[in-house]
């Protein structure tokens, strides 16, 4: 694939992620979260309306609160590098994965950008016990990551299966590392 479609498909998943994620904002607090109230979807699912000041799990909010520009560049940066190290991939999950992240980024930095913090409405709970609430980039983060993991699975299997002992290509390579060692070596076994 050429440089220039691997550019496309990155700037394609990346804008998807972060389209998506805002569209689906913008709905959830145009349409559905007016006035805000907790909307039971199933037994383990709510809409609640929250806002994170910090990062992810609201880690640093007192500290982050006052810095939401500081921390939405840092993303933005974040973003760039991460759709530069897609575009030099060649191994397509790997690309994909890492633009959903970038995309995601990219979705979360334009809420801190526009309204000091990002917009999150999933939560997902077993009884008591509540997730943090989330969003729509968060999930395209973190199916990026899972892409990325499924990517360095994949490589590490296919560099670990290397050629089999007595597969026909081992067996001619070996032939022919025999048959450079005896041009190397004279009748007695000794080097030229």
């Amino acid at each position: 694939m050429t440089l220039q479609k691997r550019l496309g498909e990155v700037l394609g998943w990346a804008v998807a992620a972060a389209a998506l994620d805002q569209l689906s904002k913008w709905l959830i607090l145009t349409y559905v979260m007016a006035p805000p109230r907790v909307i039971e979807i199933a037994p383990f699912l709510n809409l609640r309306l929250g806002f994170n000041y910090g990062v992810s799990f609201g880690i640093g909010r007192d500290t982050l609160e006052a810095w939401p520009g500081m921390l939405a560049a840092f993303k933005v940066v974040v973003a760039i590098g991460l759709m530069v190290w897609a575009v030099r991939s060649r191994i397509r999950l790997e690309r994909v994965g890492l633009a959903l992240v970038a995309g995601g980024a990219l979705g979360n930095a334009q809420d801190r950008w526009r309204q000091g913090a990002v917009t999150d409405f999933i939560d997902l709970h077993w009884g008591d016990w509540h997730w943090p609430t989330f969003n729509g980039a968060d999930i395209a983060i973190s199916a990026g990551v899972g892409l990325m993991l499924l990517a360095a699975l994949a490589d590490y299997r296919k560099a670990r299966s290397g050629p089999h002992p007595h597969s026909p290509m081992s067996l001619q390579a070996r032939k022919e590392t025999d048959l450079e060692a005896d041009q190397t070596m004279d009748r007695g076994g000794c080097r030229r």
